[in-house]
């Protein structure tokens, strides 16, 4: 089923779509650890699963694709594969194509992806596919419904929001069918940021992307990454339960739920949890969102 789909139907009954992400196994891909993973997570019944783009360095060359169909054909769930464009020469965009049509695949989301070693964001927009609006068109004539990412706080390596805001236009513009926004900490920037989007004349759907928070490391990688903001609270949860892990994985789920309660509150367009390859973390939010988290 195509995304684009789904959440036309979710304006007709008034609920947001809930969906998870999760990633292929590193190392050495087994698709039997992959599926059982996506059962659990497709067993708390979301609107949709992503996965994340392996790329060939991983070890795990063409994982996403296969993953995506499992999903969707062995487990009866919508799918999103992610595909990244970084370094990605035309004939590689068609093997891809390729790739994911024999896998069944309609839906991807089109991403920048992570600059590889030794390559900054100049060098990268000299490549076949500088950014993920270049890339998007492409997918779309190909026949996917396409989506794109959005960043609540503007892209790490855009200091301008509103710059930011113009991009997600553009990827609009160029046949994006939905949004999901990288995670972030205090709801209060994704609604500044919604505001924006609107007036700036995004029309189609932005789903808000939250990851729970589960040790410090984790969120130091972060925000170093994403350039995410750390509010007050959270600040003060690291510091309560620096020396306590088990206790801070449970804070930072339990963060993470009431971020998602105050999301489905004010009507957003949707809901997307990062899982991690952790169901317990998905079902969680789960309960959370159909009254009482964990």
């Amino acid at each position: 089923m195509r995304i684009d789909d789904i959440f036309k139907q979710a304006d007709s009954t008034g609920r947001a779509p809930i969906s998870f992400e999760m990633f292929p196994p590193k190392g050495e891909l087994t698709l039997e650890q992959a599926r059982d993973v996506a059962g659990e997570l497709a067993a708390l019944g979301p609107d949709f699963i992503s996965v994340t783009y392996s790329a060939g360095g991983s070890g795990n060359a063409g994982a996403t694709a296969r993953i995506a169909s499992m999903i969707s054909h062995e487990l009866d769930v919508p799918s999103v594969a992610h595909l990244t464009c970084v370094s990605l020469t035309h004939d590689d965009l068609a093997e891809k194509i390729n790739e994911l049509k024999r896998a069944g695949v309609e839906n991807v989301l089109a991403l920048r992806g992570d600059l590889p070693a030794g390559v900054d964001a100049a060098q990268a927009a000299t490549g076949a596919f500088p950014f993920a609006k270049d890339l998007i068109p492409e997918l779309v004539d190909a026949g996917f419904c396409v989506g794109a990412a959005a960043y609540p706080e503007g892209h790490i390596d855009c200091d301008d929001l509103a710059r930011s805001v113009e991009h997600l236009k553009q990827k609009q513009d160029a046949g994006a069918s939905f949004f999901v926004t990288q995670l972030f900490f205090d709801n209060e920037y994704f609604y500044r940021f919604r505001e924006l989007a609107d007036a700036a004349g995004i029309s189609v759907p932005v789903t808000a992307g939250i990851m729970p928070f589960m040790s410090k490391q984790q969120i130091s990688r972060m925000v170093f990454m994403c350039g995410a903001s750390l509010p007050s609270p959270v600040i003060k949860i690291l510091a309560r339960f620096e020396d306590d892990p088990e206790s801070l994985r449970k804070a930072g789920v339990e963060y993470a739920c009431r971020q998602l309660e105050d999301l489905a509150e004010h009507g957003v367009d949707g809901l997307h949890v990062y899982a991690m390859n952790r169901p317990a973390v998905a079902r969680a939010a789960v309960q959370a969102l159909r009254g009482g988290c964990l």
